[in-house]
């Protein structure tokens, strides 16, 4: 049935479940958290991606249909404007060992490339073991032909800026800014739509890197670092960029208003026994995927216990 259809017969568009797509990555791990499948045995998963073009609504009127098919339809709703392309891309991230050190190009960059949307991104940390680390940006301005040199000699990691995190650290990583993830923890990434990736150096892993076109975009020196929660109208503001805004609630038995009923957001559970609940009915929050809520103009509250991260476009 057409989507035209659909629509016409139901209450509105949203909310709307996605399903995760997982990506197989040399870092990744063997064991997921209990909310998702488990990998297959010698196909290590990095990142699931929790918004991805390519997920699909998981249930209701709309289950089987893409998140790029829903956004070209529903272009308002989804993306807040006329684009057909969905903005942001919310992920998981599982290191079991070090990223490579990487750097992405901001909006400027990537167009002046062809390649659409740069890449800044924040990290808000739902888990870290003791000693658990990002690095973020250069100790010191080091001048290009240093950089190379370290490339070269395999020394690059010596020259940067080392941050401890720990669960509940909010992260802001600005485009160009150099970085690599560690291991001991796990992340939930939101960012610009883009998966414009070069690769400075790779812990001695046999990958290809991108050395001329990463330094061609990268900041000696930039925002990026840790953001200290600011308190709202009953929610904690982790983050907040041009880009994209990222809150916390504690959810309550009595319900919570979520607000933001004009802007496309995305909610994604700590834990389980969550709802949200509109004039539609009570939409329950699976642990760890993202339920969108359209842009339609409803009016949305949480209810439970637990914490609930929201993301959305500012």
């Amino acid at each position: 049935m057409a989507l035209e259809s659909l629509r016409s017969e139901v209450a509105g568009i949203g909310p709307i479940s996605l399903r995760p797509f997982f990506s197989e990555r040399i870092w990744g791990v063997e064991k997921l958290p209990v909310w998702y499948p488990q990998p297959q045995a010698g196909k290590p998963v990095g990142e699931a991606w929790l918004t991805a073009e390519s997920c699909v609504v998981d249930a209701g009127e709309f289950a089987g249909v893409s998140l790029a098919e829903m956004t070209r339809r529903f272009p308002e709703q989804f993306a807040g404007g006329p684009s057909a392309e969905f903005p942001l891309l919310v992920k998981t991230l599982f290191p079991r060992e070090k990223l490579s050190v990487q750097v992405h190009p901001n909006d400027a960059q990537a167009a002046a490339l062809g390649l659409g949307r740069g890449k800044t991104e924040c990290w808000y940390v739902l888990s870290a073991e003791p000693g658990a680390e990002l690095a973020l940006g250069f100790r010191e301005p080091f001048p290009e032909d240093e950089i190379r040199a370290a490339i070269a000699a395999g020394t690059l990691e010596q020259m940067l800026k080392y941050l401890p995190v720990k669960t509940g650290d909010m992260v802001f990583v600005e485009a160009g800014t150099v970085h690599s993830i560690g291991p001991g923890m796990v992340i939930l990434e939101t960012q610009e739509y883009s998966d414009i990736t070069y690769r400075l150096y790779d812990f001695g892993r046999p990958r290809e890197l991108h050395v001329d076109a990463g330094l061609a975009v990268t900041r000696i020196s930039s925002h990026a670092g840790l953001v200290a929660p600011v308190a709202m109208d009953g929610f904690e503001r982790l983050v907040a960029s041009e880009y994209f805004v990222v809150d916390r609630f504690a959810a309550s038995a009595e319900g919570r208003s979520l607000g933001l009923s004009g802007k496309m957001q995305m909610l994604f559970a700590l834990g389980e026994s969550l709802t949200v609940t509109s004039q539609r009915g009570s939409t329950p929050l699976a642990p760890w995927h993202v339920l969108l809520l359209p842009a339609e103009g409803v009016e949305y509250s949480l209810h439970g216990a637990g914490q609930v991260i929201r993301i959305a476009q500012p």
